[in-house]
Parts: C-alpha cells; structure tokens; sequence
C-alpha cells in the first residue's frame, strides 16, 4: 500500500483546479515521497495520470478517503 506523505484537498475544485494543484505543491514533497490529490471532479481520474506522463512524474494508483472520495497518488521523481 502507497501512503501520500501529504494529500492536497481539492474537493469541490472543478477541472483544472486539481492539476494546478498537483503542479503547485509537488516540491512540497520530497523527491520519492507520494503526493495525494483528493478530488471528487470526475476527470481528476484521467488527468492525474495524463499529468505525470507528461511531467514525468509516477502516478502510483488510487485509493479511497474516509468520506468516499478518490485520492490519487503521484510519486515524486525529480
């Protein structure tokens, strides 16, 4: 199991909120810490992992909050 070292809130943010995020608080982790991205905007599921393959970062799955929401987890590489 992948545990975030931190996990951003971005529930209620409508696309491209999330990703802006992500793209804001990545450096907030250390280099091979994961990063969550709580987010219940439905394309969350498709542009998180679309975002690291253009960043170069390792989308490292999903998992589910306590409230049911999907958080999704990227690992940081550089």
């Amino acid at each position: 199991m992948t545990t975030a070292a931190t996990t951003l809130d971005c529930r209620g943010m409508p696309c491209p909120r999330p990703i802006i995020e992500l793209a804001r608080h990545l450096a907030d982790v250390a280099v091979g810490e994961v990063l969550g991205v709580a987010s219940d905007d439905p394309a969350a599921r498709h542009d998180v992992p679309a975002w690291c393959r253009l960043r170069r970062q390792e989308y490292a799955g999903e998992e589910t909050a306590p409230d049911g929401v999907p958080v999704y987890l990227v690992r940081r590489l550089d």
